[in-house]
């Protein structure tokens, strides 16, 4: 009864979702030019043959499944792959990234006619959906049309299996109708199958399996030859709230560490002139990146709102503050970091990532810090003690490493779903030759 009532409700609000799309493409937040895809309008025809269609909500869940895609294409590729996700940002990140014939698109919001035109037009044959975006609509819609569907890196915070249990019914219904679920923990793993989830398997999280973030050699040369001489930390992925405790920390490691750069790269390059405008108000030197300002030995704060360059940082600096984790906003990434011999920092919130947190912590590889002073000393220790900076570094980086396995085991799991494919293509091909002869005598 729930479904059939969300989709009506979805049918009625389609005026106020279009109301809604036209206010985020005036911020930014969506692509004017591309907006038809929103509403299921393709922008690029379809392939000939099979298609694999594998859907991350943002940036984080694209990055951690870049190195699946790769396999994929590598070792088939005869499949051809669509990827959609659902913000701008992932959407320009990808653009450099994926690998030659994948194609990307906009995912479609969830309304019923939107999402029948984005199926009709790809007709997918296999359905591979990343970590936690489970829209009724899209989920109902594709396994009404029989095409399998596998869920990757899935994730169950206990906040989301919470509110999952109060739409039993609902959420039952979707995750049934996934031929598998690859949850990132044994403890998701429980939260999956007590929501209805037929078959669950825990083999790790894929972002074990990512590859360091990439990097342009001239880019870090140029970065490198500016900073050098200066003590620097890096505040990654920052969000809203957070950069106010970063000034207030830049000011306790400042009164006793002379000549100190702090740098923010926030999570949302479009929130960095704000950022600097802020900064500025609270007394601090801040130059912003996309605006070309200069960082001279006067500069206090370097805002970084640049899209695609956190690898740049990372290599750039020792000592990493991880954001989305002094707001409950449930953390950021630490492995990326970590593969790039980063000493980290995260706050307390870091429901996204608990068993990495977990790890790290019972391995001394990553410190938390409570507020703006905790983070203070902090980066005051690490800064001041290189040895200690270096040991916490390399013991992130082992953990980071440890498990590297991960990508080859969903593989060897969802072999079956992708050979199904490959003779279903080449038969397909068989057909198609068979007429063409008869055509041609």
């Amino acid at each position: 009864m729930i479904l059939p009532l969300y989709r009506l409700v979805t049918r009625l609000a389609t005026p106020a979702i279009l109301l809604y799309l036209r206010r985020r493409v005036a911020r930014g937040k969506e692509d004017a030019a591309r907006i038809g895809e929103r509403l299921g309008r393709a922008s690029q025809a379809r392939p000939q043959g099979a298609l694999i269609w594998l859907h991350a909500a943002s940036v984080g869940e694209a990055n951690s499944v870049l190195s699946l895609i790769a396999r994929i294409r590598a070792t088939r590729p005869a499949l051809h792959v669509l990827m959609t996700t659902g913000t701008v940002s992932s959407a320009r990140l990808l653009a450099g990234q994926l690998p030659a014939g994948v194609l990307h698109q906009y995912v479609p919001v969830d309304q019923p006619r939107w999402v029948r035109s984005f199926l009709d037009h790809w007709h997918p044959d296999l359905a591979l959906w990343v970590e936690s975006e489970l829209w009724p609509n899209l989920v109902n819609e594709t396994e009404r049309r029989r095409i399998p569907m596998v869920l990757l890196n899935g994730r169950m915070s206990r906040r989301s299996f919470a509110r999952w249990q109060c739409l039993p019914t609902l959420v039952r219904s979707l995750l049934g109708g996934f031929a598998v679920c690859f949850a990132q923990s044994a403890a998701e793993g429980e939260r999956f199958r007590a929501l209805g989830a037929r078959r669950v398997l825990t083999v790790g999280n894929l972002k074990h399996s990512a590859d360091p973030l990439p990097i342009e050699a001239e880019a870090l040369a140029a970065m490198t030859a500016m900073l050098r001489g200066r003590p620097i930390w890096l505040a990654a992925s920052t969000h809203e709230g957070e950069e106010q405790e970063i000034g207030r920390a830049h000011r306790a490691i400042a009164s006793v560490i002379p000549g100190l750069l702090t740098i923010i790269v926030p999570r949302h390059s479009t929130r960095g002139r704000a950022i600097a405008a802020a900064l500025r108000a609270a007394g601090l030197n801040a130059a912003l990146r996309s605006a070309r300002d200069a960082v001279s030995a006067s500069t206090e704060v370097y805002v970084a709102d640049t899209m695609g360059e956190l690898g740049l940082f990372y290599r750039a600096v020792r000592v990493v503050f991880v954001g989305g984790s002094l707001i409950p906003h449930g953390g950021q990434n630490l492995l990326e970091p970590a593969r790039l011999d980063c000493a980290i920092l995260h706050g307390p919130h870091m429901a996204n990532f608990q068993e990495i947190v977990n790890e790290m912590s019972a391995a001394g590889a990553a410190n938390e810090v409570r507020d703006a002073r905790a983070l203070a000393d902090a980066v005051i220790t690490l800064l001041r003690e290189p040895a200690l900076r270096d040991h916490q570094a390399k013991a992130a980086g082992r953990i980071a490493d440890a498990r590297r396995d991960v990508l080859d085991r969903v593989l060897r799991e969802i072999e079956p779903l992708l050979d199904a494919l490959t003779v279903k293509d080449t038969v397909k091909d068989m057909g198609t030759a068979k007429d063409a002869g008869l055509a041609r005598s």
